[in-house]
């Protein structure tokens, strides 16, 4: 009978993990679900009352804010971090949005009660 190395239990574990013969597929699949929505335009009273938000806004504030990135239209809610009015930019937390790509804000207190 031969002495055997006893296996590890991380290196026992790796031989029960799913297998992926084709790698990326799991990505290629999810990236074909996605539904691409095309981005609205706002009217000129939208933008409007959109500006005038955008101006009231201070640090600190927490706001609600939905935005178009990468085909899709995102809501984000969170503290504000900077407002950039010469750059218009927006930064919600770590999360930087262009002032063209928001179509709605609210500010609010996220401990109100509804």
């Amino acid at each position: 009978m031969a002495n055997r190395m006893k296996m590890s239990q991380a290196d026992r574990a790796k031989q029960f993990m799913p297998f992926a013969a084709l790698k990326g597929y799991d990505e290629a699949l999810r990236a074909k679900e996605k539904v691409v929505v095309p981005r609205r335009e706002l009217s000129e009273e939208m933008a409007e009352e959109l500006d005038r938000k955008l101006h009231q806004i201070k640090l600190n504030d927490v706001v609600t804010v939905v935005y178009y990135d990468k085909d899709e239209y995102i809501r984000i809610t969170g503290m504000v971090s900077r407002v950039d009015m010469d750059g218009r930019i927006l930064k919600i937390v770590n999360t930087k949005i262009g002032f063209e790509d928001i179509s709605a804000i609210e500010r609010g207190d996220i401990f109100s009660s509804k």
